[in-house]
C-alpha cells in the first residue's frame, strides 16, 4: 500500500496527565503517530515530542494515528519493562469512547467475540477471520444510542489487544466509527474530520509501588 501524506497536528506542548520519576502519561492528539513511521517524512511523533523534554521516556504501547487519548510511557528501562509486562499479561484495563454510525439496536451492554486476522489483499488492514484469525474480545456499553441524528456513543473495553481491534469490531457490528477511512463507508467517514475514537481511561499498577493507578482523560468530542 502506498504511503499516504502525513500532516501531524502542530505541536503546542505536551498534554501531561501524570508525571513521576518512573512514569509519564500523556494525552496524544488525533493525527499524530505514536512512534516514527517507516517512510520518510513521518519522523514527527508522540514519542519524539515527549523525549525532547523527557529523554528517559520509553514507549510502552501505541495508539493508532487517528486515535486520541491516553498513552503510557516508562521513564527508564526498568519502568518500561515492568509496564510492558503488565500489558503483555493483560493486567492493564483500557477503556475507549467512540462515536459510531447509526442507531445502536443491539443490547445496551455485551461482548463482541470475533477473531481477527490480517487482510492479505489489503495489508495492513485487518478483518474478521473465522478460519485463521486470532481470538479477539471486546466488551461494550452504550452511553447514548442517539447522541446525534444517526450517531451512537459507545464505551469500549478491549480485553485482547489486536491491531485495529475496536475499529474492526465496530465495522462487523454494522456501526463503523465515524471518520474511519479504513473500515467505514464513504458516508460514515465523511461525517467526521477525524477518527472519533479516544482512549479515555486506563488502570494499571504503578511500576515502582505496584499500587493501582487509574488515569482518566475525557474525549474531546
Amino acid at each position: 500500500m502506498a504511503s499516504t501524506p502525513y500532516h501531524p497536528p502542530e505541536h503546542r506542548g505536551l498534554a501531561l496527565l501524570y508525571l513521576s520519576d518512573q512514569l509519564l502519561v500523556v494525552d496524544k492528539p488525533s493525527g499524530l503517530l505514536s512512534v516514527p513511521g517507516r517512510h520518510p517524512g513521518k519522523e514527527d511523533c508522540l514519542s519524539r515530542r515527549v523525549q525532547a523534554e523527557f529523554p528517559d521516556a520509553m514507549i510502552v504501547h501505541r495508539l493508532d494515528m487517528g486515535t486520541s487519548g491516553i498513552v503510557v510511557m516508562g521513564r527508564g528501562a526498568r519502568a518500561q519493562r515492568e509496564l510492558s509486562i503488565q500489558f503483555q499479561e493483560r493486567r492493564v484495563r483500557k477503556r475507549y469512547q467512540a462515536l459510531v454510525d447509526g442507531y445502536w439496536t443491539a443490547a445496551a451492554t455485551g461482548e463482541i467475540d470475533l477473531p481477527i486476522g490480517v487482510d492479505e489483499a489489503k495489508h495492513p488492514k485487518q478483518k474478521v477471520d473465522h478460519v485463521a484469525g486470532r481470538p479477539c474480545l471486546t466488551r461494550y456499553r452504550v452511553l447514548d444510542g442517539d447522541s446525534a441524528p444517526g450517531v451512537s456513543r459507545i464505551e469500549l473495553e478491549p480485553v485482547t489487544g489486536r491491531s485495529h481491534q475496536l475499529r474492526v469490531h465496530m465495522e462487523a457490528m454494522g456501526h463503523p466509527i465515524l471518520g474511519d477511512d479504513f473500515y467505514g463507508t464513504a458516508a460514515s467517514c465523511a461525517r467526521a474530520e477525524r477518527l472519533m475514537l479516544h482512549a479515555c481511561r486506563i488502570e494499571f499498577g504503578h511500576p515502582e509501588t505496584g499500587a493501582l493507578l487509574c488515569i482518566e482523560c475525557p474525549p474531546p468530542f
